[in-house]
């Protein structure tokens, strides 16, 4: 009972369980439960312990209303006092009696019951030292004890379960070490505050005689007389003694600090004194100490203002890195878009020179029945040649007869009129006329051969004009289109004499109006810039073509800062340019400062790069040329033959890919490429004499165009010529040709004459008939050659067509090829400027990155200096202070102080130690006014507690006197008995009187006068209603009915086990010398019987008084 804050609610519960059944309820009958087991122990050590009865484990909790904690389980003994093994004795959850001859181990069990919970030894009244207890001869002595855990208010339930194990070992040199288990045996704890708080818990107070009550304390009370010793065993066991002894060590602690309390009151006064001494002194150093108290800010300002001076240099140093950090994730960005591109224009390039391969297949398969086609139209054109030739002599064979068959005729009619007419005259005529005839043959075959002369002169004249007149008309063509350039180039500059920008086009001023309108609506993120062409200014005027070849079609082009800028843009554009013709867009981060291409650019000692040769403000337009022609990588070079040694002939300048000649050609390591022209259109410096000089150019150009136009003129004519004296020759050759047959028939004639008149003109009838036979089979073989020659030229038509369909199928692939070729070259170009892009942003990053990296180094380093200025100044003064003077100004100030203070120092002396001194008292003198403020008032407080705490402790003293009395006159009425128990509490005395006889009848007598028996019998009365009075979930008595005659005995007994059956949730352990063969058979009781001692062991080794009690370990 270790307040009595908790006795109300014990003594309502005591209530409850008294109007449940002690006083009038009638004796339970035991001859209902007759069912007796008896359980053999284990035999350990030649020590048995039998048990008679059952353990009421089958019955219901709600029948039994068993004890949830505290309850003693099982007790197990080793090396113990005079026992080498006890146990384990199994105890019952109610009623348990320990029964065996003296020297059986009965007490040794409730004494290591106490020594095992913790108990001292000598509250167990048989020693002095724990280590007496250890069986002679051993090392140690060994205790186990389980006790019940259950139910809501279980300790610890989740480590130790059920049930506590509590094991005790006690060394022969008196150390206790304890070892807290759970019930699957698990070791939980090893501390003795563990096990006191598991007492505290369950309610277990082993040092309370009346919760165990050893067989010396119980021969103790039998045989005291004293009426004080009663009172101090009813004070013990109630606990209210402990409770008593409490406040008076309260009392007299208060009364210690009342004492203490007056004697710091005369300090204190002594010390009011001291500071006002000191106080006087300290403010004659006022003035002084305003001087150290600024002198000290400053310092503090000081230190602070170092601090702040290095945070401004970090903030725009935090600032650019993350701005870095955030532009890393542009270039990220960046980077993946290009590879995006690359990805999507080698894909693109794979597929159109997938297209390419497949055409050019179908090209490559078509080629071989091309050449079959025209090796067959060859061989088919030579054979119908053949019959041509076969026809054209057949025809030729045919005209020949029939002209003989008529020259035969004529000579046949011409001998039948002229038989014998012919004369000598005659014959010398016609010998003259052939030879006239052939002189006019030779005239005629001469003349022949000179118009067949004449006429391929006129034919190859013919032919050389029209191809003349073919090439100049390509000439014409070009020089059309050159002068017409020049005319729109012309209209251009002197549209620029009044708007430079019209230099980039007619309708560059619109569109840069409607980008400015457009900007002012809000519509642009970053206003575009561009033309590019506009935006910069040539260093050297004479490399103007060298740049302007270079640059190219990005003088026309405009920069946007991204995509959404970039398509409004183009619609803008679509405005003012036709699709197809529009100027190019870029788009790039705009960023405020030009890159850093210091370690990429090319550097030559006599020619500028193109980069070099720029005068260019914004970084923008710089930035856009490295990316999108890498102008730090081109040189420019003067002379084209220099050009070619510096790039061709020797090895090329560090990072240099190609230069430019300013004569605007383009010069690579293994090829060179000339300017398709010789004047700069978009950055030439003069305007009027650019103007001048294409007049003159455009004039030159139109004077050439009406040259060509005179001379096709005249290559028309001579043409026209040439053709009507083709003609004329064809038409003399014809007339010479038919002289030619007419006179070679005459001839043939003249000669036929000559033959002899006697030639028999049968012989000429029968040749002109031979030879019309011959002239009919000749039409039949001319008939037949015209149908092999109409055939074969039917069959070289049809190969002729085949292989005209194959040559214009070839045709068409490769015309359509010629533009999937183009476009191969233009995504290869795409794919090579993706790449590059790409390859820039990554050395971009890497830059980047690297700058990012320096920056953090750079920080680090401050920040390490900040941190180490920051401790000192903390070091200085822990709270920031924020300082707007520089440090310099501070310092000036500081050093102007201390000279000021250490003139006031010598004029008053030392300040600091005036300054310590004053504080020191003061401090001191607050402490202790502070401290015996306090002191009063918790004395005020504790008066109060302690009146109320007395109060309380009467009323509860009182309370438990009324029930004790109450319950010690119920129990002696069981026989018959009527007793008095008298209290006071002031001289501490408690009185009893008992009247063993009828009513009233017989005068109360004092225990004293009792027998043994009566005396025994009062006493477990006494006991029992002092049971009533206290909480513990169990109770122990050793041989309580040792001077009991079987009648009181009995009537003890029955009382006990009357109370154990109405107290189920408490357990009762009794120890007796007694057989106890005439209980009652129970569920609820069981019984221990101890095996006879051994001889020689009946004497415990205890040491002399005087020895102290061996400690804990």
């Amino acid at each position: 009972m270790r307040d009595c804050g908790v006795w109300p609610f014990s003594m309502s519960k005591r209530k409850e369980e008294l109007s449940e059944g002690l006083l009038p309820t009638k004796r339970i009958k035991t001859e209902n439960i007759k069912e007796c087991d008896t359980e053999e122990a284990n035999k350990s050590n030649g020590k048995t312990a039998t048990t008679n009865g059952q353990s009421g484990d089958s019955l219901p909790n709600s029948l039994l209303n068993e004890g949830d904690v505290g309850i003693i389980e099982s007790i197990s003994l080793k090396n113990f006092m005079c026992h080498a093994c006890l146990g384990p004795f199994k105890f019952g959850p109610n009623v348990n009696f320990v029964v065996g001859n003296n020297g059986s181990g009965k007490s040794a069990v409730l004494t290591a019951l106490i020594v095992g919970l913790g108990g001292k030894a000598t509250a167990t009244n048989r020693g002095y030292s724990i280590k007496g207890f250890v069986k002679n001869g051993q090392n140690s002595a060994d205790i186990s004890i389980t006790l019940r855990n259950r139910g809501p208010d279980a300790f610890k339930p989740d480590k130790y379960g059920e049930a506590v194990i509590v094991e005790q070992r006690i060394s022969g040199d008196g150390i206790r070490q304890y070892r807290l288990k759970s019930q699957s045996g698990h070791l939980v704890s090893t501390k003795k505050e563990e096990l006191n708080t598991i007492l505290d818990q369950f309610n277990i107070q082993v040092d309370n005689p009346v919760s165990i009550l050893t067989q010396e304390m119980s021969k103790h009370f039998l045989q005291s007389k004293s009426e004080a010793d009663k009172y101090k065993f009813f004070m013990k066991a109630t606990q209210l003694e402990q409770m008593r002894d409490d406040y008076s060590y309260i009392m007299q602690t208060k009364a210690l600090t009342n004492e203490k309390i007056e004697k710091q009151d005369e300090n204190l006064s002594e010390l009011k004194d001291q500071v006002k001494a000191k106080e006087d002194r300290y403010k004659s150093l006022s003035s002084l100490n305003e001087l150290q108290e600024k002198l000290e800010q400053l310092k503090n300002h000081m230190a602070w203002a170092l601090v702040i001076e290095v945070e401004k240099h970090l903030q725009p140093i935090q600032d650019r890195i993350k701005a870095e950090e955030n532009r890393s994730v542009k270039y990220d960005q960046k980077i993946e878009e290009w590879q995006i591109k690359v990805n999507e224009t080698e894909e693109n390039f794979k597929a159109v020179q997938n297209r390419l391969q497949k055409i050019t297949e179908e090209a490559q398969v078509l080629r071989p029945q091309c050449t079959s086609l025209k090796e067959d139209v060859q061989g088919k054109n030579k054979a119908c040649k053949e019959t041509e030739a076969t026809f054209h002599r057949y025809r030729t064979h045919l005209k020949q007869l029939e002209k003989d068959h008529d020259q035969l005729q004529r000579r046949i009619d011409e001998l039948r009129k002229s038989v014998n007419q012919s004369s000598e005259a005659d014959l010398k005529e016609r010998q003259e006329r052939i030879s006239s005839l052939q002189e006019q043959l030779k005239a005629q075959e001469d003349q022949e051969a000179t118009t067949s002369q004449q006429l391929g002169q006129f034919q190859h004249a013919i032919s050389k004009s029209k191809e003349e007149q073919y090439k100049l008309g390509l000439e014409e063509k070009d020089v059309n289109k050159s002068a017409e350039s020049r005319k729109e180039r012309l209209k251009e500059l002197k549209a620029s004499r009044t708007d430079q920008l019209k230099r980039f086009g007619a309708n560059m001023p619109a569109l840069l109006e409607a980008i400015e309108e457009a900007r002012k609506q809000g519509r642009f993120k970053n206003k575009p810039v561009g033309p590019l062409g506009a935006c910069f200014r040539l260093k050297y005027p004479e490399l103007a073509l060298a740049v302007e070849s270079c640059l190219k079609g990005l003088l026309l082009s405009f920069c946007c800062d991204n995509y959404r800028d970039e398509q409004m843009l183009q619609t803008l554009m679509s405005q003012y340019f036709n699709f197809g013709k529009r100027p190019q867009i870029n788009v790039c981060e705009f960023a405020n400062q030009v890159y850093n291409v210091k370690d990429r650019a090319v550097h030559h000692p006599d020619f500028p790069t193109v980069l070099d040769a720029l005068e260019i403000g914004n970084p923008v337009v710089a930035n856009c040329l490295i990316d999108m022609r890498g102008i730090e990588k081109i040189l420019l070079i003067n002379n084209n033959n220099r050009a070619r040694e510096i790039m061709q002939q020797q090895r090329p300048p560090l990072n240099c890919r190609e230069a430019f000649t300013a004569a605007g050609d383009q010069v690579f390591t293994n090829r060179y490429y000339s300017s398709e022209t010789d004047r700069a259109r978009y950055l030439g410096a003069d305007v009027e004499s650019q103007i001048s000089q294409l007049e003159v150019e455009v004039s030159n150009k139109m004077a050439q165009i009406a040259h060509f136009q005179q001379r096709m003129q005249s290559i028309m004519e001579e043409i026209q010529i040439n053709e009507t004296q083709v003609k004329t020759k064809q038409m003399q050759r014809r007339k010479v040709q038919e002289n030619v047959t007419k006179i070679k028939l005459e001839i043939t004639d003249l000669e036929n004459v000559d033959e002899p008149q006697s030639v028999d003109i049968s012989t000429l009838e029968e040749e002109v008939q031979d030879i019309w036979h011959r002239i009919e089979s000749g039409k039949n073989k001319l008939e037949q050659a015209r149908k092999d020659m109409d055939e074969h030229r039917k069959i070289m038509h049809e190969s002729e067509q085949k292989y005209k369909e194959i040559k214009e199928k070839i045709n068409f692939i490769a015309e359509e090829a010629d533009p999937i070729k183009d476009e191969l070259s233009k995504i290869d170009t795409e794919v090579a400027k993706c790449k590059h892009h790409k390859r820039h942003y990554e050395e971009k990053k890497i830059e980047h990155v690297d700058g990012i990296d320096k920056l953090k180094e750079n920080l680090e380093s401050k920040e390490k200096v900040l941190k180490e200025n920051i401790a000192k100044a903390k070091q200085i003064y822990a709270e920031r202070l924020e300082v707007t003077r520089t440090p310099k100004s501070i310092d000036v100030e500081i050093n102007r102080l201390r000279e000021r203070i250490n003139t006031e120092q010598e004029r008053h002396g030392n300040k600091e130690e005036i300054t310590r001194q004053y504080f020191d008292v003061l401090e001191t003198y607050k402490n202790v006014k502070s401290q015996i403020k306090n002191l009063k008032k918790f004395m005020q407080l504790l008066d109060k507690i302690m009146e109320e705490r007395h109060k309380a402790y009467k009323i509860f003293r009182r309370y438990i006197s009324l029930r004790c009395k109450y319950y010690f006159d119920s129990m002696l009425s069981q026989r018959g008995y009527h007793g008095k128990m008298s209290f006071d509490h002031k001289n501490a005395t408690l009185s009893i009187a008992v009247q063993p006889g009828e009513g009233d009848k017989a005068a109360l007598s004092d225990m004293r006068s009792l027998s043994g028996g009566e005396r025994s019998f009062s006493t477990v009365c006494f006991i029992l209603s002092l049971w009533d009075t206290m909480e513990s979930p169990f109770r122990c008595l050793d041989e309580f009915d040792v001077y009991m005659d079987m009648v009181n005995r009995r009537i003890s007994m029955d009382m006990m086990l009357k109370v154990a059956n109405s107290q189920r949730y408490r357990q009762f352990i009794f120890l007796t010398p007694q057989s106890m063969s005439s209980l009652p058979a129970s569920r609820l009781i069981r019984i221990l019987r101890m095996h006879d001692p051994e001889r020689g062991q009946t004497t415990l080794p205890f040491r002399s008084r005087d020895q102290t009690e061996d400690s804990d370990d």
